[in-house]
């Protein structure tokens, strides 16, 4: 992220400052799953899929990456914490160039609000990546996704049981409910091989919070 930051006409010791802050918020104790190894997988497919959306702006769309959860508070209402994190990014990015680049933190603040529904129009090619990548968890090797539906119960430990399988259950039944529209970027059979191992993980975890027939 430094380097972008100094490419896009920011000071060497300005976006180190940055770079480092976002290090650190991404190493706080409460995060399990919201890490940085989260911000790395997610720019791992940003950076697959925007050669497939040439109409996206890779810029807006990897500021966005490392910005999207940059404030993560498990114990938050819904919403809280994405909005908060694109406030930090409306907030620092202005004030790294002498430029007038209050479009771009418009930008990022825009996609970083897009995490929090993941809802996406058509013609949203930036929102499409980020978001597509922001879920390639979903659709990541079983033996990964079972660690991430480990680590996000790890964040939540402060929820019981009861409530946690009745919260977890109905976002896992929301996702299966709408799978044929879950990716959004790349061409039909990528969205496609996608939508089909996310299914599997997310059945997967759904079938593991039920209760054993005549437990």
């Amino acid at each position: 992220m430094e380097s972008l930051l100094v490419h896009l006409g920011a000071s060497p010791g300005a976006a180190r400052s940055v770079a480092d802050e976002l290090a650190a918020r991404h190493r706080e104790p409460q995060r399990r799953y919201h890490s940085l190894e989260h911000v790395t997988e997610v720019l791992a497919e940003v950076a697959r899929l925007l050669p497939l959306e040439p109409e996206a702006d890779p810029v807006a769309v990897e500021l966005a990456a490392w910005f999207h959860d940059a404030i993560y508070d498990p114990t938050a209402g819904p919403g809280e914490s994405e909005e908060a994190s694109a406030h930090l990014a409306h907030d620092r990015l202005p004030a790294l160039w002498e430029a007038d680049r209050d479009r771009l933190a418009d930008e990022v603040d825009r996609l970083v609000r897009l995490t929090v529904g993941h809802a996406v129009e058509p013609h949203d090619r930036s929102g499409a990546v980020l978001v597509d990548a922001d879920l390639w968890i979903l659709s990541s090797p079983p033996e990964r996704y079972d660690r991430y539906a480990a680590d996000v119960r790890a964040e939540y430990a402060h929820v019981g049981d009861e409530a946690w399988i009745a919260g977890r259950g109905s976002i896992l039944t929301r996702f299966l409910v709408t799978a044929s529209d879950l990716y959004a970027a790349g061409p039909t059979d990528d969205r496609d091989a996608r939508r089909e191992r996310a299914t599997a993980n997310l059945r997967r975890e759904l079938a593991s919070l039920r209760p054993t027939a005549g437990a």
